[in-house]
C-alpha cells in the first residue's frame, strides 16, 4: 500500500489535477539528498534537507539535537542494526525521547474526533466518509513530531476523559513484539485498534510500519469503517535536520456499503515539492469517484462534489473541512494543545488505575526537565520488566492483559498478519462501579506509585 523511498530519496508528485490523479498519471522525481562522504567513518550515509538545499549538506550533518561525541557513540551502537527491526531491539538514550508513551500517543487520534461526530450524524454517505477520513488524516499534524515516544511496561495502561465526551483505553498486550491495544466510544461512535509497530532502521533514517487494524463503528447508522494507513518515515536520525515524511495511500473502507477512501499523502520531492500535500477522492462501491478531497496535513483539508472522470462538477465549489488548530509557540517538543492535555491529569478520571503513563517515573522526570533522573528512572523500570518476565517464564504462566482479550482472528495487512485484541467490557463495569461509589474524597493522584506489574506486591489497581 505505501510507497517507499529509493536510497534515501523520496518521490515527488509531478502535478497537482485530480483528473490526472484519477487516471493515475503521475511523475516522480528524486529528493535532494547528499551522502556524507566527508566525514570519516560514516560514508554513504544521507543527509537530507527537506528543505531542498544542496549546498549547505555538510553543514546539515553537523547539525540536530546531538552533541558530536554523543553523535559517535549512537552510530558505534546502531550501525550494525541498518536493515532491522529496531522497534524494541536496542535501549535508546532519552535524549531523543518526548515525556509521552506509545499508548499516549495513540489518544492524539482524538484530538478532532468531532469529525467522527459529525460522520455518525450525516446522511449523505459520501459525505459521512469525507469526515471518517479526514478525521483520520487530522492526526498527522502531530505525528511529525522527531521525539521517540517511550516504549510501554507490559501492563501499561492509559485512561483519557474530558474531551468530547469520550471515554478512551489503552493497555500494553504484548513486550515482544510491542503490541499497544485501544478502544474509545462517546454516544456517537466506537473505536477499536491493535497495533503492532514495525520499523526498518536505515543508518541515518527509519522507516515505520504501521502494522495494526482499526475499526470505527458509527452508532446511529451502524457503518463499520476500516483505515489502512501509510507508513511513516523519520529522516537524519543521527546527522542534519530531523523531520518526518508520510509518502503513500491511506485507504479507508465502508465495511458495510463497501464504499471507499482513497487519499495520496505525497512524498516530499524537489526543493521540498509535494511535502504535506494529501489529495484522494471518495468513492463508491462501483468504484466511481464522487467527491475529491485536498489539502495539506499539517494545515487544513478541504472536499468538492465531482464527476465520474474526477473533475469538479459545475456549480460547486471547494470547501474547506478541517483546520488545525493553532499550536503553542516554542513548545520544546513540539506539542499541540491536546498533547499537553494528554499528558495532564486533568484529562484522567477519577481512581486512575495505578498502571497510568502518566505516573511513569521517567515519563515524569523528562517532562520536568531532569534528564539524569528520567535516564535512571528507564533504566530501573526495564529491569524491571526483565525480572517480571523471569518471574513468569519460572512459574510457567502467561501475562494475561486485563482490558482486551486476545481473539482467534489473524488479519492480514500490507506489512504483516496481526494477531487481534479485543476489548473485553470490564473497564466499563469497573468505571461504573467508581462512579456510581458514595466516596468523594481523593488523595493526590500525582503521589500514587506506578504500577503495572503482575507480580508486585501492591495492586495494579
Amino acid at each position: 500500500m505505501g510507497s517507499k523511498d529509493q536510497g534515501g530519496g523520496a518521490a515527488s508528485s509531478g502535478g497537482g489535477f485530480f483528473s490526472s490523479f484519477a487516471a493515475g498519471m503521475r511523475s516522480w522525481g528524486t529528493a535532494v539528498h547528499k551522502s556524507v562522504n566527508g566525514l570519516l567513518g560514516y560514508e554513504g550515509l544521507e543527509v537530507i534537507n527537506p528543505d531542498g538545499g544542496t549546498d549547505d549538506a555538510e553543514e546539515e550533518a553537523l547539525r540536530g539535537r546531538w552533541k558530536q561525541e554523543d553523535r559517535d557513540s549512537y552510530w558505534k551502537m546502531m550501525h550494525k542494526y541498518i536493515g532491522s527491526d529496531v522497534t524494541s531491539l536496542v535501549t535508546l538514550p532519552v535524549i531523543i525521547f518526548e515525556p509521552m508513551t506509545m499508548l499516549q500517543k495513540m489518544a492524539e487520534l482524538m484530538e478532532y474526533c468531532e469529525l467522527l461526530d459529525k460522520a455518525d450524524e450525516c446522511e449523505d454517505p459520501y459525505m459521512r466518509m469525507v469526515y471518517a477520513s479526514t478525521w483520520a488524516v487530522s492526526v498527522y499534524f502531530a505525528y511529525q513530531r522527531t521525539w521517540k515516544p517511550f516504549n510501554p511496561i507490559l501492563g501499561e495502561t492509559y485512561e483519557m476523559v474530558n474531551h468530547q465526551g469520550i471515554t478512551f483505553l489503552a493497555e500494553q498486550v504484548s513486550h515482544h513484539p510491542p503490541m499497544g491495544v485501544a478502544h474509545c466510544e462517546n454516544e456517537h461512535f466506537t473505536y477499536d485498534i491493535t497495533s503492532k509497530l514495525r520499523t526498518k532502521f536505515l543508518g541515518n533514517s527509519v522507516e515505520i510500519y504501521p502494522v495494526g487494524r482499526t475499526r470505527v463503528t458509527l452508532k446511529k447508522s451502524g457503518v463499520v469503517l476500516d483505515l489502512v494507513p501509510p507508513l511513516t518515515k523519520v529522516n537524519n536520525l543521527i546527522f542534519g535536520r530531523t523531520w518526518v515524511d508520510t509518502p503513500g495511500e491511506m485507504v479507508m473502507t465502508n465495511l458495510t456499503t463497501g464504499d471507499k477512501v482513497v487519499l495520496y499523502f505525497q512524498p516530499c520531492g524537489w526543493f521540498g515539492a509535494g511535502r504535506y500535500e494529501v489529495d484522494g477522492y471518495v468513492y463508491s462501491a462501483a468504484e466511481e469517484p464522487k467527491i475529491m478531497i485536498t489539502g495539506k496535513w499539517n494545515k487544513s483539508l478541504s472536499y468538492q462534489p465531482c464527476d465520474q472522470e474526477g473533475d469538479p462538477l459545475p456549480g460547486t465549489e471547494l470547501k474547506e473541512i478541517w483546520r488545525v488548530a493553532p499550536a503553542p509557540q516554542g513548545d520544546k517538543y513540539q506539542y499541540t494543545h491536546f498533547a499537553h492535555k494528554i499528558n495532564s491529569f486533568d484529562t484522567a478520571p477519577k481512581k486512575l488505575l495505578a498502571s497510568d503513563s502518566r505516573l511513569r517515573p521517567d515519563r515524569y522526570a523528562l517532562e520536568k526537565g531532569d534528564m539524569s533522573k528520567s535516564g535512571a528512572e528507564k533504566s530501573r523500570l526495564e529491569e524491571q520488566q526483565r525480572a517480571e518476565k523471569r518471574t513468569r517464564d519460572a512459574k510457567g504462566e502467561q501475562f494475561t492483559p486485563r482490558w482486551f482479550n486476545m481473539t482467534d482472528v489473524v488479519a492480514p495487512t500490507p506489512w504483516g498478519d496481526l494477531e487481534i485484541y479485543e476489548y473485553n467490557g470490564k473497564y466499563t463495569e469497573y468505571r461504573a462501579a467508581i462512579d456510581s461509589s458514595s466516596v468523594t474524597g481523593e488523595t493526590d493522584v500525582t503521589s500514587t506509585e506506578f504500577n503495572p506489574w503482575q507480580y508486585g506486591s501492591s495492586s495494579s489497581q
